[in-house]
């Protein structure tokens, strides 16, 4: 399956947000679409109205950036699944490099809400990866590894279905810095191989795999074109709604 997910970050206001929604779906037809699912991740102020504006448009799914692990509770300013689920969200993002970097999330944490996701048939987004410095020190694989490890240590093969790995070396996010297509194809691949052992071969084919980091139109063809490369989660150019089809036409044609 081929995907194409926008993270949109703490960006955009409610209005700006149904705007850039109103921009991307003008430019959208059947044939445009192809085999491509889109996500549109957008800030939790704009969640549900973003699944109105959606609604006819069921190629267009509707994610979370976020969530809580408890189904409800004294958590000040947290967001459950269920709370989620009652707009309608799709999916969730989880495990996102800044969650673990700004705000201290473990893989035990993120462990922890992937599985309340599945319980709440929502599919979650495991986002994994690894920094400049374990980059260098020749550690990326054990790092993505482990949290691969950790995050669907109790996940079923049937349930590993509804899963998406989004592959994010930290290090070129945000930072105009990108893995080259060699490198992020290398690490799809053991990735995939992972899959395969841990669960089947199967579940390892059906399970999307999308690369992260820096992807813009102009990369997105030789990045999009690797074999274990199913599609992109994209920050920055799924801000602006031309870029983002950009990226939509280079997947489809990949």
């Amino acid at each position: 399956m081929k995907m194409l997910a926008g993270n949109w970050k703490m960006n955009t206001t409610p209005q700006e947000g149904l705007a850039l929604l109103d921009a991307l779906v003008n430019g959208l037809t059947p044939e445009r679409i192809g085999e491509v699912h889109l996500v549109v991740a957008p800030p939790f102020t704009h969640l549900w109205a973003s699944v109105q504006r959606l609604w006819d448009f069921p190629e267009i799914s509707v994610a979370a950036q976020n969530c809580h692990e408890q189904a409800s509770g004294a958590y000040t300013g947290e967001v459950s699944l269920p709370m989620l689920k009652d707009l309608d969200v799709d999916a969730v993002l989880l495990g996102h490099s800044e969650r673990r970097q700004y705000f201290g999330e473990t893989d035990r944490q993120i462990a922890s809400k992937l599985r309340a996701a599945l319980n709440a048939e929502i599919s979650p987004i495991l986002c994994v990866g690894e920094t400049l410095e374990e980059r260098k020190s020749g550690r990326e694989w054990e790092v993505v590894q482990h949290q691969l490890q950790v995050a669907l240590a109790d996940v079923s093969a049937d349930e590993a279905h509804n899963v998406v790995v989004a592959y994010e070396p930290v290090w070129a996010i945000g930072t105009g810095e990108v893995a080259s297509p060699e490198q992020a194809q290398e690490m799809h691949a053991r990735i995939r191989t992972w899959l395969r052992e841990r669960f089947d071969a199967d579940t390892a084919s059906i399970m999307a795999l999308l690369y992260g980091g820096s992807v813009k139109p102009d990369n997105a063809a030789a990045l999009f074109g690797q074999k274990d490369i199913n599609g992109g989660l994209i920050g920055g150019a799924s801000l602006k709604a031309d870029d983002f089809l950009a990226l939509l036409d280079a997947l489809r044609s990949a």
